[in-house]
């Protein structure tokens, strides 16, 4: 799976783990399925969050994801999460599926 990140300030926004070549790496998703992000052997390779400079939560652009070797998109049981504490909102959602979620917390990126 193709994934190039970096950190970016692109006029005042500031982008956190942005792809370098985004075509690439979204054609690879084009018709992969979707599995709940609880599924049992899911890695999750990449969750996008969006937001404005001053808004308090983070809107979810996307959740990608390995299952068996092949991508996949992932559906997670929320669409936004606070800016402050938003890793244990992850961990309070990741804990209510009664599953650890592989991959979570290394990816995360964030355009704001």
């Amino acid at each position: 799976m193709f994934k190039e990140t970096t950190n970016r300030n692109i006029n005042g926004t500031i982008e956190i783990g942005g792809l370098t070549a985004p075509d690439i790496y979204h054609r690879q998703f084009a018709n992969a399925p979707t599995v709940p992000w609880d599924a049992p052997g899911l890695t999750i390779t990449r969750l996008r969050l969006l937001s404005d400079p001053g808004c308090p939560f983070w809107d979810v652009s996307y959740c990608h994801g390995v299952l068996d070797g092949a991508p996949v998109s992932v559906l997670v049981p929320f669409d936004q999460l606070p800016k402050h504490g938003m890793k244990r909102a992850l961990y309070e959602h990741a804990q209510a599926t009664g599953r650890y979620i592989k991959g979570l917390f290394a990816a995360i990126s964030t355009f704001n």
